[in-house]
């Protein structure tokens, strides 16, 4: 496994980010025992889940939420554990149907962190990440409420995740202003099929010292083979048509897999650690096996000539903002 920092800190993660969403959902308790037994063992210690994970997104609040947290809390009793991971989990998503037990008001944030560390069964978190931009919550209550839980000891950092450029901008001149160190990473969609981080997000989190950790590195299985996949009779309707609209650069993208060798949920991984400014994908291994092929990309580099290749399968947005659109 290869390392790096954690953005701007002095932290150091595991270039492979276990996410845990289909925990307790898709995965169930012993299989998810197994992903994370298998993880820690091949050097995997950056874990990530939220305080929603555990049933679909949906604001139906008899889904499971927080079963993720519960499944890794347990998990983490069965041994000497928990000082073997960077455990990051978030706040912002409903977990009730009461007026505040959503977004982020000191209100809400306080109690999800609490019920956070309860589910999880620690004592603290090492990321504690906002799930969403709150657009009617001010920062000074915001980051008066972080600095709470990190003055406790509850929380280590912070980080955001689906922010805007502008929007980490302006949490980071509200942090500095407290003299506070605000965010330390972000994490955002990204993935051959969607770089519209690269206009701004990716160069304000390079400007401002935070981690990029790339959300759905196979755009849902789109970059994982889907098509040299035979069955097909699973997938929604807008998972089909969403398959189909993009099914001539999905034969390029495969073919071109297949003449380098490498399994497309390898390329799609490889593609992104390639990225300087990539801490680490967060990938959502539903099955050892996922795992397994995950952790394949390991010390897999992409030739330039690969790289770009990929570029022309999958352009991105033209550059950075505003020389992608201006001169």
């Amino acid at each position: 496994m290869e390392y790096t920092f954690l953005g701007r800190t002095g932290l150091r993660v595991s270039r492979l980010c276990l996410g845990t969403m289909n925990f307790g959902y898709v995965t169930g308790e012993s299989d998810s025992f197994r992903i994370m037994d298998e993880a820690v063992e091949a050097g995997i210690n950056f874990f990530d889940s939220a305080d929603v994970y555990g049933g679909p997104q949906t604001p139906d609040m008899e889904m499971g939420y927080g079963l993720s947290e519960e499944i890794i809390g347990r998990w983490l009793k069965q041994g000497n554990r928990r000082e073997r991971i960077v455990l990051a989990t978030k706040v912002y998503q409903p977990m009730g149907k009461g007026r505040n037990d959503k977004y982020l008001s000191a209100y809400h944030i306080r109690k999800a962190c609490e019920d956070s560390l309860r589910r999880l069964q620690t004592d603290h978190i090492d990321l504690y990440q906002m799930h969403h931009i709150d657009r009617n919550t001010p920062w000074e209550e915001i980051w008066q409420a972080m600095e709470v839980l990190v003055e406790q000891g509850k929380v280590l950092y912070v980080g955001s995740s689906n922010f805007a450029g502008w929007q980490i901008a302006v949490a980071q001149g509200a942090a500095s202003a407290r003299h506070f160190m605000g965010l330390v990473s972000e994490q955002s969609l990204y993935n051959l099929t969607n770089r519209h981080i690269e206009l701004e997000v990716i160069p304000a989190c390079r400007h401002l010292g935070l981690g990029v950790l790339p959300w759905s590195p196979l755009a849902g299985g789109l970059l994982g083979g889907i098509l040299q996949k035979e069955v097909q009779s699973e997938r929604t309707s807008a998972a089909k048509s969403q398959m189909e609209s993009l099914r001539p650069r999905l034969e390029a993208y495969e073919a071109l897999c297949r003449e380098i060798g490498r399994e497309p949920a390898e390329v799609a991984l490889a593609w992104l650690l390639a990225n300087p400014d990539v801490t680490a994908p967060v990938i959502g291994p539903r099955t050892v096996a996922q795992l397994e092929g995950n952790l394949r990309t390991v010390g897999f580099k992409l030739p330039e000539e690969v790289i770009a290749r990929l570029d022309e399968i999958w352009p991105g947005p033209g550059g950075e903002a505003p020389e992608a659109y201006a001169w």
